[in-house]
């Protein structure tokens, strides 16, 4: 049975860092002796919208659907700011998203010792930190209904309960696999979708996961939880936006945005895996992109797809031992002792223990 993986450079330096996310699939794949590894690359974002006028051409998406997995390295950029909103880049991961019925973003939080002092965080905050944002992703403010003219705006956030619950449900049964205890954030004190949401997460855990210990918090105490406290959180649970934000600002507690992975899941049907970082345009064509993200990425879809979580702990363990031998990307030295984006990747690849 072959295994199909399709892969979504997009822009900026995505293409970068997909070439070393593949890289290390490829090589993993060949110390396993997967011969049955089929990879893919299809266009999405800005680089679609150049070729074909959509930022999610029709084969993209049949293929996406037909997938086991799929690997997204960055879509946008300055480039497409004036196009429809309807267009834009960002518009064909959303419409991805929603289209495979992936309601689910895990973005795990872990600090690496070696990169401590790049934190700004006292290092016993830092310490064994291991945080597991649980954010829904298929509802809220950037799927409600929009609008514009010339003296207004308005966007609208709908939560339904089934929404909710399966979020809820799915934040219980990682939670019962680590430490027990999730936080609900929300902002329950102003707004009608996060009374439902509060009400909605605590009968699912009191029917559902009652040996699992439930908080709830307001998001701008749970910003500055982040800051002051994160070594307390275990599983996060929250909306849309509001993941969104939050698991920026904790990717702050690792050092750089370009450390951390993410996952997008639904029910049924593939996973998405991509790096928590945008297209970074800035940067783009430098060969000074930090892979690192987008590597554990990959060790996310052997964890939670291709199920082989051996596999995901080899390459989590990879990238700990490369970071911690000195070998670091700009965002993480001093540019003249700064390596390249693929001599990161081939020395992760180096460090593999299969």
């Amino acid at each position: 049975m072959t295994i199909s993986i399709v892969t979504l450079p997009g822009d900026g330096i995505g293409p970068e860092v997909a070439i070393q996310a593949v890289h290390v699939l490829q090589s993993v794949a060949d110390k396993l002796g997967l011969q049955n590894l089929s990879i893919k690359e299809c266009l999405v974002g800005g680089a679609a919208i150049d070729q074909l006028g959509v930022p999610l051409p029709e084969e993209t998406l049949k293929a996406c659907s037909e997938a086991d997995a799929i690997f997204l390295g960055a879509v946008g950029g300055p480039k497409w700011k004036d196009v429809d909103v309807k267009i834009r880049p960002e518009q064909g991961l959303l419409d991805l998203r929603k289209s495979l019925g992936l309601f689910a973003n895990l973005r795990p939080v872990t600090a690496h010792a070696s990169l401590s002092s790049l934190t700004p965080f006292k290092i016993d905050h830092l310490s064994g930190l291991d945080i597991m944002v649980v954010r829904e992703l298929t509802g809220g403010l950037y799927f409600g209904k929009r609008g514009r003219d010339k003296n207004e705006a308005y966007d609208t956030c709908i939560y339904t309960v089934p929404e909710i619950e399966r979020i809820a449900r799915l934040a219980g049964k990682l939670a019962a696999s680590r430490n027990q205890n999730v936080t609900s954030v929300d902002k329950a004190n102003v707004l009608d979708t996060s009374r439902l949401w509060r009400e909605t997460v605590e009968r699912i855990f009191k029917n559902e996961f009652p040996d699992i210990v439930l908080d709830h918090i307001y998001v701008d105490a749970a910003a500055m939880y982040l800051i002051s406290r994160p070594e307390t959180f275990d599983v996060i649970l929250t909306e849309n936006m509001f993941g969104d934000i939050l698991s920026d600002e904790a990717s702050m507690l690792a050092g750089s945005l370009g450390l951390l992975p993410s996952a997008s899941l639904g029910d049924n049907g593939p996973g998405l895996f991509e790096p928590i970082h945008g297209s970074a345009p800035d940067i783009a064509g430098k060969g000074i992109a930090n892979p690192c993200g987008a590597i554990l990425s990959i060790a996310m879809m052997f964890r939670h797809t291709l199920n082989k979580p051996e596999v995901a702990k080899a390459i989590e363990q990879a990238v700990t031992k490369t970071l911690g031998s000195g070998v670091l990307t700009a965002d993480l030295t001093d540019v003249n002792n700064a390596v390249s984006t693929e001599e990161f990747g081939a020395a992760v690849i180096n460090a593999i223990n299969l």
